[in-house]
């Protein structure tokens, strides 16, 4: 964990903040939960084990301004709630994408990495003399567990 708290406190700095503990917390927990797309209220309810005098309006004014500073990322995965995962640190173009699968059935989200919109992205900025700084894909679907459950009704 050591490592982690350095490069946050790195990355604080770098984006001109100053390095509190709250903000180590909120980083650290979606860093250890990379495939669990936390809501704010999950987020709370995880840092405030590591800190329970954290209030959550103080988590949601926190992760407001990381999202901002595009240190952790908000998702929209059609459920009705914002939810956030640790942000690709940088603004290195050559940072690699992933995406996200969702069930239709249970719920669940699953993120996979594919390079698949890279080559359509240059021929758009080529084509179209628009530069893409950013995508996302979500994929509706059927899990194989959900699958297999329904082919057995």
């Amino acid at each position: 964990m050591p490592d982690n708290q350095e490069r946050f406190k790195m990355l604080l700095r770098q984006k001109g903040l100053k390095v509190t503990t709250q903000r180590i917390l909120i980083l650290e927990t979606l860093e250890n939960r990379p495939d669990e797309h936390l809501t704010a209220e999950e987020i709370y309810e995880c840092v405030k084990q590591e800190n329970p005098d954290i209030g959550l309006a103080t988590v949601y004014r926190t992760i407001q301004l990381l999202s901002e500073l595009n240190l952790i990322d908000k998702l929209n995965l059609g459920d009705g709630y914002v939810r956030y995962e640790i942000g690709h640190h940088g603004d290195d173009a050559t940072i690699h994408h992933h995406h996200h699968l969702i069930c239709l059935d249970c719920g669940n989200v699953f993120t996979f990495q594919d390079d698949m919109l890279e080559t359509l992205e240059t021929r758009i900025q080529d084509s179209m003399d628009f530069k893409i700084v950013d995508h996302e894909v979500k994929l509706y679907g059927y899990c194989r567990e959900c699958q297999k459950k329904n082919q057995g009704e």
